[in-house]
């Protein structure tokens, strides 16, 4: 079994000698090789990371069979579902995943199923929630007034679109001018 090993610190002044150790005393005792290791010093709270997406990038040349990290928020700490989905895109290209601190976070093991569905509920409910905090906000705009949407073109908009195409001004220069898109622009010049 050829392993990545992917350890995480938040930034520059912390130390990573402790995940990277245990982990590869770990992959030891289970007789894996170690391909390579995976050592971002950056916060967990987007994929933006160098050395995630390079190891997402050996996974998707399969290069690898496992990733072995020591605790999920060291994998990431961008919420349910986009973990979920990084979980997804490693098994999409046959890549096993493993917890070293939390024996439940293995792709492996017999909790895998349990897991999977409990987080993809998790997740379910964290878009139903974001729905509703949406629909909340845009209520609150609406009772304070706000106009929501896109703005309505009217016929004095067309008028001031043909106007200035006429002096020969561009489609942008017309969207800049009126405050509006070039492809409004095309459509009332139309």
């Amino acid at each position: 079994m050829k392993v990545a090993i992917y350890c995480r610190v938040s930034t520059t002044k912390q130390d990573n000698e402790n995940q990277l150790s245990q982990l590869h005393e770990f992959a030891a005792k289970q007789g894996w090789d170690i391909f390579d290791n995976y050592i971002d010093q950056e916060s967990g709270s987007t994929s933006e990371r160098a050395e995630f997406q390079r190891m997402f990038a050996d996974a998707s040349k399969r290069r690898f069979n496992l990733v072995l990290f020591w605790a999920l928020d060291r994998f990431s700490r961008e919420g349910v579902l986009d973990t979920l989905q990084h979980f997804n895109l490693l098994e999409s290209h046959g890549v096993a995943y493993k917890s070293y601190t939390e024996p439940f976070f293995d792709s492996c093991g017999i909790f895998k199923d349990a897991v999977v569905a409990i987080i993809a509920t998790l997740a379910k409910q964290e878009r139903v929630k974001r729905a509703e905090r949406t629909r909340a906000g845009l209520a609150v705009a609406r009772a304070k007034g706000k106009t929501l949407g896109r703005p309505k073109m009217t016929r004095a908009c067309t008028a001031d679109v043909a106007r200035l195409r006429a002096q020969g001004q561009s489609l942008r220069a017309i969207g800049r001018t009126l405050g509006i898109s070039e492809r409004s622009v095309r459509r009332l010049s139309i």
